[in-house]
């Protein structure tokens, strides 16, 4: 088939509606008229020979065709993104797009970190996703970003994964709790409360994997997907809780909280900064994966 047949801009609207999973929303999103974008998309289909999408419920779902086509503009945005930042190599690394992805619990750091690169290059654009861990994942299962940042990657994967900070997993509780002044082995809390991370993120597994090494069952009586919420319930009593340190503010005690001195903790797993290993690496996400890696080395 003629490939000048089948346009960027088609090829932009087919996957805005395979991301939305409606053309309705897939017109507002790009400003365009229902008609407008259902007529893209038929000329695609024409062309083709075969559907993109079939009816489920209120919204549309890929065919077996919508997904080789949706893979296949996903591969070609690397490729223009790799063309794009070539060019802008040339001028400066002054255009450009930088996207990342990181879950939940390196929102308190690494947004800085992207500042910091952002100031530098004003002129780049950069999207940033903050999400739990599945989401992340789903993203990086449909090549949605240039760069993730999570301590436990999916093992189905092909990536390459750089570790480049420890994640600190600590012992908090309530200010003067009675354990507060003594070093104190994780068993003699057994008998207390313990609020953690919900089952399937970073924190909760290491946590887990922990407690099945050392042979130690906890009282877990709730499980939260937000730190800050873990923050608040501890502060007002309601139990202990494992967080990251990154989770916790420079002072603890201004918020109502203290560090246990727990033997065995903190317990340590590093950040990784990861990309699909077929991903064809923008400039931007070059110059920025770089940086991280100097300006943040793995502590000892």
């Amino acid at each position: 088939m003629p490939r000048r047949r089948i346009t960027f801009r088609q090829l932009e609207t087919f996957t805005t509606v395979a991301h939305m999973r409606s053309f309705s929303k897939a017109a507002a999103v790009l400003h365009l008229t229902q008609p407008a974008v259902s007529l893209q998309v038929r000329q695609i289909v024409e062309t083709l020979g075969l559907p993109l999408f079939e009816p489920s419920g209120r919204e549309v779902v890929l065919t077996a065709a919508g997904e080789e086509l949706l893979q296949t503009a996903r591969a070609l945005d690397d490729v223009w993104g790799r063309f794009e930042s070539a060019i802008a190599d040339l001028k400066g690394l002054k255009r450009g797009r930088l996207r990342v992805a990181l879950v939940t619990t390196a929102k308190y750091f690494l947004p800085r970190l992207l500042g910091d690169f952002s100031r530098r290059y004003p002129e780049l654009l950069i999207d940033l996703e903050i999400a739990e861990r599945e989401r992340i994942v789903a993203r990086m299962r449909d090549n949605r970003d240039d760069l993730y940042v999570m301590v436990y990657p999916p093992e189905d994967l092909e990536l390459t994964c750089y570790p480049f900070l420890d994640n600190e997993q600590v012992v908090i509780a309530p200010l003067g709790h009675w354990a507060a002044e003594r070093s104190i082995e994780l068993q003699a809390l057994s008998g207390e409360r313990f609020i953690l991370r919900e089952t399937g993120s970073g924190s909760r597994r290491t946590i887990d994997t922990h407690l099945a090494q050392i042979g130690v069952k906890l009282a877990i009586k709730m499980s939260v997907n937000s730190n800050e919420a873990i923050r608040d319930l501890v502060a007002s009593g309601m139990g202990l809780a494992v967080l990251s340190r990154h989770a916790l503010p420079m002072n603890p005690a201004s918020e109502g909280l203290c560090i246990l001195d727990v033997q065995g903790f903190p317990l340590r797993k590093p950040w990784l900064v990861i990309h699909l290993k077929s991903k064809i690496l923008s400039l931007p996400a070059r110059v920025f994966l770089d940086e991280l890696l100097l300006r943040v080395p793995a502590r000892e």
